[in-house]
């Protein structure tokens, strides 16, 4: 069989995207880690699904998988493309939506401008709800890595967060410490690992190693979670531009207990069909 799909992506943070409502495609880690191949397949760092919510009080169910097949609880980018897909296919004639997720609800905005605001809800630092393996909570953990010790702030924006800041992102050991906390025994279900560079109070650079794909160009939830870590320890204030290497984006946060807002482009690459 045949099924039709889209490659959008959020600031270079690039997806598959498939309507899994009126196709029923049956998914495997083995097809999602071949398609998201860049020499022999597609090529993306996530695969998204727009499923029939199970939430009554939800439009949509949005689904992620990462490039090696494994199942993520969240992606910022991705909502936005979501959200635009879902608009674009008619779907929907609705620009907000409120979508369902393995961790929650989100909502989403499609302005007028194509940028897509989305509501990501209250972000957590509950051990837990990360989750993130420690015997006294605190906005700040020290955790041994190999022969070396290194500061983090572990957050929960829908999927589990470790933000380290540095001096510069461009000397940042992305490749080397990243894999290594993307699957570090206090993580148990592993995490997307943050470097954040911090240039003012309302300005940052960001790269992030995410858990199941590596370094991406972008990680809406990674800026998301830099913004938190930074305002709870100081450095930011309630409006935050963060930039990743695949572009900006803009993070509105009021502190614990409130909801977290990012705004950001989705784009459309191409729409095509594949063999399953």
């Amino acid at each position: 069989m045949q099924i039709q799909f889209s490659k959008m992506h959020g600031l270079g943070n690039d997806f598959m995207v498939i309507d899994q409502i009126s196709q029923d495609v049956h998914l495997s880690p083995e097809l999602i880690a071949r398609w998201s191949d860049r020499h022999t397949g597609i090529g993306f760092d996530q695969l998204l699904c727009v499923e029939a919510p199970t939430d009554p009080d939800s439009d949509f169910r949005y689904r992620i998988f990462n490039a090696d097949g494994t199942e993520a609880e969240q992606c910022g980018n991705g909502a936005r493309c979501f959200a635009k897909f879902v608009v674009d296919n008619g779907l929907s004639v609705k620009t907000e939506l409120r979508l369902q997720t393995n961790t929650g609800t989100i909502v989403t905005q499609l302005r007028e401008d194509g940028m897509v605001e989305v509501d990501m809800g209250v972000p957590s630092i509950v051990p837990e709800q990360i989750p993130f393996v420690t015997d006294a909570p605190a906005t700040t953990y020290r955790v041994a890595v190999g022969n070396q010790e290194v500061e983090l702030v572990a957050v929960s924006v829908g999927n589990p967060h470790a933000v380290l800041f540095v001096d510069s992102v461009n000397d940042a050991p992305v490749a080397t410490l990243g894999p290594l906390l993307a699957r570090h025994e206090r993580f148990p279900r592993g995490v997307n690992v943050g470097f954040c560079q911090v240039i003012d109070p309302g300005f940052a650079r960001l790269r992030v190693f995410e858990r199941g794909v590596g370094e991406t160009r972008a990680c809406g939830t990674g800026a998301c979670a830099a913004a938190v870590a930074g305002t709870l320890t100081g450095r930011f204030g309630e409006r935050i531009k963060i930039s990743l290497p695949g572009g900006k984006v803009k993070i509105k946060w009021a502190g614990q207990g409130a909801p977290l807002h990012m705004l950001g482009p989705a784009c459309l690459v191409y729409e095509g069909r594949i063999d399953v």
